[in-house]
């Protein structure tokens, strides 16, 4: 007679990144956030991206803004900000994306108001216990403000916990020599996919795409249009220390408290994705979801 089954493991840095992602990039994607940031003055799609992602850290500049997303264009930041500031002020574009996004969550998924209320105290916790210093983006989201709404606060943390990944991830391509075009480069032949949907995504002239590639070849990191093996090996050291930084603030959750909150949060992320509104592939990196 066979004994109790094992428990499941502990879902690992990445397994999170896969479920808080789509639900952060609902910001990007649904047609409430384009709404509701355009009903605030922000003219157009980009400077709606640029002007709500960077708004927690106040009326920035480009340059500020360029360092902090790192793999873009600096003169295609410089065409959005500071002119979006003159059109409204941070306050009012952090309550249009939040608004938005908590809208979007309960067209995309009407069941959402069913699990907020454990799931969100649960990543509020993981979000108290992630280390702030030199993470610009996860530390200005975590300063806002308490909301009342709980699927915008769910929102919320969620978009703390995508920004504490991506400060890391920042970090470690930077510690690998890369700049943003090059790590943009790097990322596509890796995953094989199409040069343009990064290149023109980020504002980077054929020129500049060509010029970051002919660097990473002489860097033995690819050769013509093929990644070679030692990219390969940064590629996965990069992520492995972006794994890595990502991983200690869940340690904060008991394994059961993991994995409840890991399966409520994948139950909304596959609802949010099978929306249609988020493209794959798609700039981000984050995969089509699978059959499960």
């Amino acid at each position: 007679m066979s004994g109790p089954a094992p428990p499941a493991p502990r879902p690992a840095a990445r397994a999170w990144w896969l479920v808080v992602e789509p639900v952060h990039a609902v910001t990007y994607f649904a047609g409430e956030s384009r709404r509701d940031l355009a009903g605030v003055g922000l003219r157009g799609f980009w400077m709606g991206y640029f002007a709500a992602r960077v708004a927690p850290v106040g009326a920035v500049g480009p340059s500020t803004t360029t360092a902090a997303f790192f793999n873009f264009h600096p003169t295609m930041v410089g065409r959005s900000l500071p002119d979006a500031w003159s059109f409204a002020e941070p306050a009012a574009v952090l309550d249009a994306r939040r608004r938005a996004a908590g809208e979007a969550l309960r067209r995309l998924d009407p069941s959402v108001e069913d699990v907020v209320r454990t799931l969100t105290p649960l990543l509020d916790r993981v979000v108290a216990a992630a280390e702030g210093a030199g993470r610009v983006l996860f530390s200005a989201n975590r300063d806002l403000e308490p909301v009342g709404d709980p699927v915008e606060s769910l929102w919320q943390a969620c978009t703390c916990l995508r920004e504490h990944r991506g400060d890391g991830h920042v970090a470690a391509l930077t510690v690998a020599g890369l700049g943003g075009c090059q790590a943009l480069v790097l990322f596509a032949l890796s995953e094989g996919l199409p040069a343009q949907m990064f290149r023109d995504s980020r504002g980077w002239s054929t020129d500049e795409w060509e010029q970051a590639r002919a660097e990473l070849e002489s860097r033995g990191l690819v050769d013509g249009e093929r990644i070679t093996s030692l990219g390969l090996d940064l590629r996965r050291t990069i992520e492995q220390t972006t794994d890595e930084l990502a991983a200690p603030p869940y340690a904060v959750l008991t394994d059961a408290e993991a994995g409840e909150a890991h399966a409520r949060l994948a139950a909304l992320a596959g609802r949010v994705a099978a929306g249609g509104e988020i493209p794959f592939p798609n700039p981000m990196g984050l995969p089509a979801p699978g059959p499960d």
